[in-house]
């Protein structure tokens, strides 16, 4: 899979945590987050991106489910924009660079 197709989508589950949804719905967006930011830091790495490489292993440990991070509704709602916005942007750079 080409990881410009996975970030749009996941940047879109990111957006809509900011929506009233059930609990169920958050930690599946916690384990899609964390397998497609581990499969993003595995293109990365294979890719020798340093920078990407560290971001989306940071991600996947903040987004993991098993050990939670409380953070609080209001500051996991930043968190989920200010990362779709990092995927939408990584999609622009990537659109100018080819």
């Amino acid at each position: 899979m080409n990881p410009t197709t996975l970030k749009l989508p996941l940047a879109i589950l990111l957006f809509l945590c900011l929506l009233d949804m059930p609990y169920g719905y958050y930690q599946f967006v916690r384990v899609v987050a964390t397998i497609a930011f581990l499969y993003l830091a595995f293109t990365a790495f294979e890719q020798n991106n340093q920078q990407e490489l560290i971001i989306f292993i940071v991600l996947a440990i903040l987004f993991q489910p098993f050990e939670k991070f409380a953070f609080g509704r209001v500051l996991w709602n930043i968190i989920d924009v200010a990362v779709g916005i990092y995927l939408l942007v990584s999609l622009k750079s990537i659109s100018t660079k080819e």
